[in-house]
């Protein structure tokens, strides 16, 4: 047999910076990134922007121009692009190819930068196109929400839905440097404040046993919004993230996707709602029925599934909804598992709790046990309210 082969490794290097007010005129942590990466010709920086921060962050586009107003070595593009952001964003194809036309419009080349400001849905969609557009695009993100600042925003993928399918197409593509600017949460409603917690249990819960007593003993503060204590959920479920990318298979090259804990029903339940459950809610009951089954099929103590549920609860989730329910064979979240096997490669994998701090991957599910753990959360979700 006759063949020629090769083997190369590519390394990726980013870093996930915190701040305040990333684009204060005394704040020279962008605009040092951004020396630190100079070249001998000059570079543009076009932006994208979430518009819910541009509504409740009114003068941003404006300090974004002032911080660039006298820079020679970078050339901002005056246009900066505002696009809807949620699931929008990555249900509708014509923003993915508004930033496609932007790139060839203002002649972006692959050693510019295409900087996404907003929450995860805006930043996979830019991310997007910023790896497919030139083979590659230098991409900065600026997360503007708790999940996104904690989870999708640090890691190394990218996407949009299609065909009702969640990130259906998509490219494993780092960004060059994260920024987590925590003026940002301020203006966040309730609602998205508390959705990117679920995300840090989840993270807890398969590696961090010692997380996952901070947040039980925090819940209550992170309820109310307390910043000091989401700075700290913030950073350290960014580094349990980032860690598990550095560890092994940051593309994702098997089916074992432990960082995926409670999302098979997640998705799918987000995509019965037609989004209108917010992606941390549809984990938050996703996790509570993981961890159901996890119990009723004898790995996970009861008391410490019962930590669990609690948790949740404290943190203001609800932990079932009607979509989620497993009833029969028939129920349409059970349509979840398959459209997760086919994202994974053809072999499903889902990750189970055996203790706190510690998964085990199994690779099918008992329907009957499913049922079951539908009915649990429910029935314990109506002694709760009773009481």
């Amino acid at each position: 047999m006759d063949f020629i082969e090769q083997s190369f490794r590519v390394q990726f290097t980013y870093k996930v910076y915190f701040t305040e007010h990333l684009f204060a005129p005394g704040n020279s942590l962008f605009r040092d990134f951004l020396y630190s990466q100079k070249t001998d010709f000059k570079k543009k920086i076009f932006f994208v922007i979430d518009e819910g921060v541009a509504d409740c962050h009114p003068q941003l586009q404006e300090q974004i121009r002032d911080y660039f107003r006298d820079e020679t070595a970078f050339s901002l593009v005056e246009n900066i692009l505002v696009v809807p952001g949620g699931e929008k964003a990555k249900n509708e194809e014509d923003l993915f190819y508004q930033i496609v036309k932007a790139v060839d419009e203002y002649g972006i080349d692959r050693h510019s930068y295409i900087a996404a400001i907003g929450g995860g849905s805006v930043l996979d969609m830019v991310g997007y196109a910023a790896a497919v557009s030139h083979r590659g695009i230098r991409h900065i993100r600026i997360p503007t929400t708790v999940l996104s600042q904690n989870d999708s925003g640090v890691g190394v993928k990218n996407g949009v839905n299609y065909s009702g399918k969640k990130n259906f197409l998509g490219t494993f593509a780092p960004p060059v440097a994260v920024f987590n600017d925590f003026d940002f949460l301020t203006t966040l409603t309730d609602e998205d404040w508390r959705s990117g917690t679920s995300e840090a249990v989840k993270v807890a819960l398969i590696k961090d046993k010692a997380f996952f007593h901070w947040l039980e003993e925090n819940a209550l503060a992170l309820a109310i919004r307390n910043m000091e204590a989401m700075q700290y959920l913030i950073k350290r479920c960014a580094q349990l993230h980032m860690e598990h990318i550095g560890g092994g298979d940051p593309f994702e090259m098997g089916s074992s996707r432990p960082l995926d804990f409670g999302h098979w029903s997640a998705h799918k339940t987000e995509q019965l709602s037609n989004f209108t459950i917010r992606h941390g809610e549809a984990v938050a009951m996703g996790i509570a029925l993981d961890s159901a089954y996890s119990y009723l099929f004898g790995r996970l103590e009861e008391e410490a599934f019962r930590r669990i549920i609690d948790v949740l609860l404290n943190l203001g989730f609800e932990v079932t909804h009607p979509l989620m329910e497993v009833r029969d064979d028939e129920s349409p979240v059970l349509q979840g598992l398959n459209e997760f096997r086919e994202h994974l490669g053809g072999r499903l994998t889902i990750m189970l709790l055996e203790e706190i701090g510690r998964g085990v991957e199994v690779h099918e599910l008992d329907v009957p046990i499913l049922r079951q753990a539908s009915d649990w959360l429910k029935d314990y979700t109506n002694i709760k309210l009773r009481t």
